[in-house]
């Protein structure tokens, strides 16, 4: 593994955590009523996108990362629906 590789693994570990706290704040606090719905949407459709970029490259980073970041985005759609009610 070059240090090309450690850099963009370790880039992509920190772009994971992104949506992160604010996951964990609206779960914990079960309220998502300062969240912007759209904005995620933005990000997951954006995610896709670069899962899809990065199947065509073959790069794992940036698959990897962005799966993770979707998974977030998506939690977070999920949980301003369910607690937007």
């Amino acid at each position: 593994m070059t240090g090309t590789d450690i850099l963009g693994y370790a880039a992509g570990a920190i772009t994971s955590l992104t949506f992160l706290p604010q996951v964990l704040k609206t779960w914990k606090e079960k309220s998502a009523k300062d969240v912007s719905l759209l904005m995620f949407i933005i990000a997951a459709i954006n995610e896709v996108m670069w899962i899809v970029y990065g199947a065509l490259l073959d790069n794992w980073v940036i698959i990897l990362t962005n799966a993770i970041v979707l998974a977030m985005s998506l939690t977070m759609i999920f949980l301003k629906l369910r607690y937007n009610k």
